[in-house]
């Protein structure tokens, strides 16, 4: 039971934000790409696969985190009992585990077409190379938003199998989405980040931070709106994302106090709720005429 426990720690099963936010972008990107005039079962089968995927590579992920910051970790408050960072379990040990998780989502994704599975195996440096960026540059938060929106392209592959400006449009929104939340998130380790050395977005854009955020969320809002007329959805769709607009602006930003870290934390965690709303708003303005 301890190791199993260590095991739930380590992959932060209990805390599902992170594989819902990684989960939302693929299910919007097949969602608009979906025809829902054909076999709805393909659709729900994909949305079942791309949950699988979210799940296991956020929690390989999230191992080879702690391997990479295990250093780092023993010396902020919030992550100093990882298990890694703590001594509960041993580097090796975190990466066989690792390896098992990329092992199962390989399988995942051999389930889709060829185009979607090398593009994936593509994506897989990134995945790799993201905890190191905080000891090169004040931008980590962009290459996560880079990251973690790249199954917004694989959701359109699945059904497409190939590409258009369409989904880069609406990835590289969703990218300054996570630049915006990730940073108000990390403004909860801002005290101890600066003093180990580590950078962020929430280090530079310290004195105004709010104003960079309204930016990245702005971007995010013109890329939705830019889908919608693309893709000629119905009116309604567009009345949600003024839903989406007032969560953004008015209970995130409005409610924001990068000094709290409870209020940090929430914010964050409300992406998920946002993450669903967009994902509802697809849908409605897909399939109604």
């Amino acid at each position: 039971m301890e190791k199993i426990n260590h095991f739930f720690e380590l992959t932060r099963l209990k805390k599902p934000i992170g594989y819902m936010l990684l989960f939302w972008p693929c299910v919007w990107g097949l969602t608009v790409a979906f025809d829902f005039s054909n076999n709805i079962q393909v659709y729900l089968k994909f949305c079942f696969l791309f949950f699988c995927g979210a799940v296991l590579m956020r929690s390989a992920g999230c191992i080879i985190n702690d391997i990479a910051d295990k250093d780092f970790d023993s010396k902020v408050t919030r992550t100093k009992k990882r298990p890694i960072a703590f001594g509960k379990v041993s580097v090796k040990v975190g990466l066989l585990y690792s390896l098992i998780l990329c092992l199962i989502a390989f399988v995942v994704l051999l389930q889709f077409n060829f185009y979607t599975i090398i593009l994936a195996l593509c994506s897989m440096p990134l995945a790799f190379t993201y905890p190191y960026m905080k000891r090169f540059t004040y931008w980590p938060q962009l290459f996560l938003g880079v990251t973690f929106n790249y199954g917004l392209i694989l959701g359109w592959t699945a059904i497409y199998a190939n590409l258009s400006i369409l989904p880069f449009v609406f990835y590289f929104g969703a990218i300054f989405w996570t630049l915006g939340y990730d940073t108000i998130y990390g403004f909860q380790d801002i005290k101890d980040d600066e003093i180990i050395g580590v950078k962020s977005t929430s280090i530079k854009f310290k004195n105004n931070p709010k104003q960079f955020v309204f930016i990245c969320y702005l971007i995010f809002i013109i890329s939705q709106v830019y889908i919608g007329i693309e893709m000629n959805f119905a009116d309604i769709y567009f009345f949600g994302i003024i839903l989406v607009a007032l969560h953004l602006f008015a209970f995130q930003l409005l409610r924001l106090n990068v000094n709290s870290e409870k209020s940090c934390f929430q914010i964050f965690k409300s992406n998920n709720f946002l993450g669903f709303l967009i994902f509802v708003n697809i849908l409605i303005g897909k399939i109604i005429i």
